[in-house]
């Protein structure tokens, strides 16, 4: 970003930035594509968490080139798939292809779960809300719309994927709406083909016309799908019962909100966070062996 630095942070630090000039449209990009805030809650906090935001964004993208965003080849399921080999070298159990009939409680407290007439027992439970529809709350719902492309979305300097954010204000909107493109290159299209997914959270009775400012800039579209989703989210912290639920994947597609829950569902299992620091490997190891 061309922008001063201390421009930006004394935007953040004023109440919103126009003190400084900094100009409604700079203040949306810097806290809503840089820092990746959903809302314009941050405005009114001290500026350290937006300043580390910003450095963050700032970093992964000169550590990376062209993009401060990851995306694997062959989609996402790709990553599953390499936790699950990464489990089994570790000693972890995977049953594939079986149902879940029933979570087995004793004394309120988990202890298997039950599938096919056989119960897999376990101390901890981690799940989704689909499994313990008793056990969380509605939070709201989000749209998203699948589009097949011929073409690169247009403004982009024909790249073969971005993600595109457009803050709430832009669009009189009390949530941000966002787009994700991924093609061919990535092995999750056929050549010459362009995928992209523009989602948001649901806020009247007419889900599609929210979505029209992205779908405006994704012209032509070969063919699109549309999906509406509720959101649920746990009831308790899962302490009690050591079942641990995670929340329905949100509007984002970052995946920044996801990745905050999977660390806090690890703190509340583990009792502690997760320390990043003491599981870096060194280089030569490259199945997780040394130092056990």
């Amino acid at each position: 970003v061309a922008l001063p630095q201390e421009c930006i942070l004394s935007g953040i630090m004023s109440v919103n930035g126009k003190k400084f000039d900094l100009g409604q449209d700079v203040i949306d990009f810097t806290g809503h594509a840089l820092a990746l805030y959903r809302t314009d809650d941050y405005l009114d906090q001290p500026c350290l968490e937006t300043i580390n935001r910003i450095k963050l964004y700032s970093e992964s993208l000169a550590r990376y080139g062209k993009s401060p965003y990851l995306y694997p080849l062959y989609g996402l399921g790709e990553l599953p798939q390499g936790f699950a080999r990464l489990s089994a070298i570790y000693g972890g159990t995977y049953m594939l292809n079986k149902p879940v009939d029933d979570i087995i409680m004793e004394n309120g407290k988990v202890v298997g779960v039950k599938s096919e007439g056989e119960v897999a027992r376990c101390k901890q439970l981690i799940c989704d809300p689909s499994y313990i529809p008793d056990r969380v709350r509605k939070a709201g719902q989000v749209i998203r719309i699948i589009c097949i492309l011929s073409h690169p979305i247009k403004n982009t300097n024909d790249a073969n994927s971005c993600q595109i954010i457009i803050p709430q204000n832009q669009v009189n909107r009390k949530s941000d709406i966002y787009v994700c493109m991924i093609s061919y290159a990535h092995n999750v299209a056929a050549q010459g083909k362009y995928i992209a997914i523009a989602s948001t959270t649901v806020e009247t009775t007419d889900p599609e016309k929210e979505v029209e400012p992205a779908l405006e800039l994704l012209e032509p579209i070969d063919q699109k799908f549309v999906a509406i989703s509720d959101l649920y989210e746990p009831i308790d912290d899962g302490c009690e019962s050591q079942v641990f639920c995670s929340c329905s994947y949100d509007a984002t597609t970052h995946f920044e909100t996801t990745c905050n829950d999977i660390k806090d569902i690890y703190k509340r299992m583990a009792g502690m966070a997760f320390d990043f620091e003491n599981m870096k490997r060194k280089q030569n190891d490259v199945f997780g062996e040394a130092e056990q």
